[in-house]
This record gives C-alpha cells, structure tokens and sequence, in this order.
C-alpha cells in the first residue's frame, strides 16, 4: 500500500496549494469544529443555509458537504437546491446522514437526498450505513449502537444501490464504491468521547475530494490523514480537551512525510476473496 500512502500525501499538498471552498450545509452542535478541521487541513470552509444563496455559493466550491444534523425542512430544501446545482457542476457531494435510523424524518430525508441527488460520497456510522443499506442497524440520537455482521458487505450494498462510495466509519474504517473494499485502521478511541468527531470526518473526505476524482481514493486519504492525526496527538493529551487542542494543533502541522509513515490501509476486497 506504500504506492497509495504517497497518493494520499500528495493530495494532501494539493488541498494545501489549492485551498478548495467546502461548502457545509451542516449541523450547529459542530459547525464551528467542522470549519476549524477544514481550515486545518488547508481548505476554505464556509457555511451557507439560505436556499436564497445556496446555488450561487456552490458554484464558487470544490466539494458540498450535506449534514442534516440538526434536521428542519428549510434545510432540506435548501440541501436540494444546492445539490442539483454542484450536480449541474461536476461537484462533488458529501453526504453525512446523521441520525438515519433514529426518526422516520431522518431516514426519509436521507434517503431522498440519495435518491434525488448525485452523491459523491457517504460517510456514515454502523447505524447510520446499516438503516439506508436496508440491513438494519440501531441508532440512539445520533449515536450507533450494537454492530454490522459484515460492515464491508452492507456498505457495498449501499454503494451499489446508489452508484456511490461508502464509508463506514468505526474502529476500522470501511470504504467501498461496491467493487473495491479497503480499510483504514488509523484512529484513536478517544475520538468517542467528543461530540463530532464524525461529523469533522466527512468535512476531511470533502477537502480531499475537491482535489481527487477518484472519490474512493478521497475518501480513504481523508479517513486516514484524520485518523493519523488522532493518533499522533493522543500520544500527549490527558483527557478528551486536551486531546481536542492537540488534535487540532495535529490536523494544522500533519506533514506528507507522516502520512507515508503511519497510514495503515488494507485491501478489504483481497482478503475477503482470499
């Protein structure tokens, strides 16, 4: 996997010599953490909810970012209008379902932004992947509870069904566009003791897609430059805030040459066949 641990190190240089915008149509519980991780990363974050201004934001951004975290029906509509127009544009989208799985209006309106848009990518938890998979899948709040019987199976279920990349975040990473399957194993569990740690997540996959097609890609190199940090700055924090500081401090100094060290990916679909 060296050959794609340097892909991944050098989008990582891209993101911070393009400064793409990702546009977040997100939640409000982390909207100011998903803005600093973007900003960290080396792309321009902005936040924009008014259906009034949603397409003509799009068009300046390279990569959309749907959060329905903090769910109401203008953010829908405004969701809407900015998708057709980042589809219109060869945009990628990102789709965070949050709380798919929780509430019929969750599951529902996530399932229609798959159904009525182009996604790029879905970032998702068990719960979340497994309720739009149709494998089931329990979800209380925004938080997963209990586990997949075979992550990799259902999320490229879901990935064929929509024509998409799916990543199952969890102690390993799960990414698929239906066909490859590949895992990521960086990460530290104190990432589950803050509030949107998934949620930051997506917004990584979204810097790395604004500057690589090849969404699965994206989508792993973001999970693992994330993950990479994690680690680096568990190794001086003391508790959760300490770990936050440090973790964003990580996400701001992450280096290529780190990348290529600690990113730990491996051939899901290979060992699956093997």
């Amino acid at each position: 996997m060296q050959e794609l641990n340097q892909a991944i190190a050098n989008t990582l240089v891209r993101i911070r010599d393009q400064k793409p915008l990702i546009h977040h149509i997100t939640n409000f519980v982390v909207m100011s953490d998903t803005a600093n991780v973007t900003l960290h990363l080396g792309a321009l974050p902005v936040m924009a909810h008014a259906a009034e201004e949603v397409a003509e934001m799009v068009a300046l951004a390279g990569a959309l970012v749907l959060n329905p975290g903090t769910l109401n029906p203008a953010w829908v509509d405004a969701m809407l209008i900015a998708g057709r127009r980042a589809n219109e544009l060869g945009i990628p989208i990102i789709l965070d379902p949050v709380g798919a799985g929780a509430t019929q209006l969750r599951t529902t309106t996530n399932l229609r932004l798959l159904e009525e848009l182009r996604i790029a990518v879905v970032r998702g938890n068990a719960g979340e992947i497994g309720t739009l998979a149709g494998a089931g899948g329990e979800v209380r709040g925004v938080e997963s509870v209990g586990a997949l019987r075979d992550p990799a199976a259902v999320a490229q279920r879901l990935a064929r069904s929509y024509r998409t990349i799916v990543a199952l975040t969890g102690q390993r990473d799960v990414i698929t566009d239906g066909d490859r399957v590949l895992g990521v194993d960086n990460g530290h569990h104190w990432l589950t003791t803050l509030t949107g740690t998934g949620c930051m997540a997506t917004t990584a996959i979204s810097a790395f897609a604004a500057v690589d097609p090849d969404y699965l890609l994206a989508a792993t190199g973001g999970l693992t430059a994330y993950g990479i940090a994690a680690e680096l700055a568990a190794t001086g924090a003391r508790g959760p805030a300490s770990f936050k500081i440090a973790f964003f401090d990580q996400i701001y100094h992450l280096s290529p040459q780190q990348v290529t060290e600690h990113a730990r990916i491996v051939d899901l679909r290979t060992a699956i066949e093997g």
